[in-house]
């Protein structure tokens, strides 16, 4: 079954331009002089932030199914744009930090193989076009440090 999305977009000035879906704005920007103060994310960081939403969401998902004692999960989602127009992003690097004392290194790849090939619709559009290299590492929760005498 399909389902529709629908998002209004309208210019500001300059290069700002408001999004709004669902209840919900933001305002992106994208000056002509790198002297310009930014108003808002650019188009292509907005892209690459649904990137690390998505892939976030979708490695939880499935590390909850594992039953993956999962503390914690964050991603680190940088990219490279070309500098001749149009100036997409060539290459999208994405570094994962799960934290959790009894989580599973096997079980993190699996799950993010997962995300790549099935689960995140953002990863699976981008990857037709850009180059996306995903990592992650699995950090200790950390003891509680008790105050000493």
């Amino acid at each position: 079954m399909q389902t529709e999305l629908i998002v209004h977009a309208a210019h500001e000035g300059g290069m700002r331009v408001r999004a709004s879906a669902g209840g919900f704005d933001v305002l992106m920007d994208y000056p002509a002089a790198s002297s310009e103060p930014l108003a808002g994310p650019t188009p292509l960081t907005m892209l690459l932030a649904s990137l690390a939403a998505c892939s976030v969401n979708s490695l939880m998902v499935v590390l909850k199914k594992m039953q993956q004692p999962v503390s914690g999960l964050s991603v680190e989602a940088r990219a490279i744009r070309s500098t001749g127009h149009p100036t997409v992003l060539t290459n999208i690097f994405l570094e994962f930090t799960v934290k959790g004392d009894a989580v599973d290194p096997a079980a993190v790849g699996r799950a993010l193989q997962l995300s790549e090939e099935r689960l995140c619709p953002v990863w699976n559009m981008l990857k037709a076009s850009t180059e996306i290299c995903a990592e992650f590492h699995v950090e200790h929760d950390q003891p509680s440090q008790m105050p000493t005498a």
